[in-house]
């Protein structure tokens, strides 16, 4: 009861966070590239409770457009990286062999390297973009989920319903889609919740370093750089985004214990 209600508390606030993102539009009082330069600087008041930054845009409209953004890149980059990652891990781990060597090579090689080095790294070579930070962690995102898929599907393939189904005749495209990856789906469900909250971080810290969002697209990793340089004169400027990414993160970590609770059998 305990387990189920740290799931449905944390599922809710990823869900008002997701809510706040996906209608910033109607949320915001005011447009979050409107400046107003004679009130730039000003604390939280009335008409703007999170203040405004040196430009006089409203801290409050900016944080949500750039949850927009941050929440938008994490899930679209581990989309990518699940499909890519469960594909390649499970395409290994049923087929075994030559494949299976070839593709845990490659990620042996991906995983020598420190995942946000990488990402910065192609970040930079690619250019400042959303799309390349996008690219970037895709690149380095999908050999967690190829190596939890291909351990899943070598314990799942040795079950009596695999060797059952290949004595009716199934072939390998119907074992692999129709009865192996259903049954390892809740282990890359959990990886995928706790993939987002990393996500974040990680286009946070490439905004900060200048090399997402670019001015004037609202981003939090952006906004706690262009604050930094006032943290004695406006704090607000950076309290308020990083806030919102601590959150943010916690959110799905804890959402990803509750699942990983909810679904490992021998936890319960």
């Amino acid at each position: 009861m305990r387990r189920r209600g740290l799931i449905v508390g944390t599922a809710a606030a990823v869900a008002l966070l997701a809510g706040a993102a996906l209608f910033a539009p109607v949320l915001a009082p005011a447009s979050p590239a409107e400046q107003v330069l004679r009130e730039g600087l000003q604390g939280p008041t009335r008409a703007h409770p999170f203040g405004q930054d040196r430009l006089g845009r409203d801290v409050l409209s900016r944080v949500l457009f750039g949850g927009r953004v941050s929440l938008a890149v994490a899930v679209v980059a581990v989309g990518i990286s699940l499909t890519v990652g469960v594909l390649i891990g499970a395409a290994a781990g049923a087929c075994g062999g030559w494949v299976d060597e070839a593709a845990m090579r490659a990620v042996d090689i991906l995983q020598a390297f420190p995942g946000i080095l990488l990402a910065i790294a192609l970040a930079a070579i690619l250019g400042p973009s959303l799309t390349n930070v996008i690219l970037a962690l895709s690149a380095i995102g999908w050999v967690g989920y190829a190596r939890l898929a291909r351990g899943q599907i070598l314990v799942v393939r040795e079950a009596e319903f695999v060797a059952a189904a290949t004595a009716l005749g199934a072939g390998p495209g119907r074992l692999l889609f129709c009865h192996l990856l259903p049954n390892v789906l809740g282990p890359i469900i959990v990886e995928a919740t706790f993939g987002l909250a990393g996500a974040v971080v990680a286009e946070a810290s490439l905004s900060f370093l200048g090399l997402g969002a670019q001015p004037p697209t609202p981003s939090w990793g952006a906004m706690l750089n262009e604050g930094r340089q006032y943290l004695l004169v406006a704090p607000h400027l950076t309290l308020f985004p990083g806030l919102c990414v601590s959150a943010t993160v916690l959110a799905f970590n804890f959402l990803g214990d509750g699942l990983r609770d909810l679904l490992d059998p021998r936890r319960q």
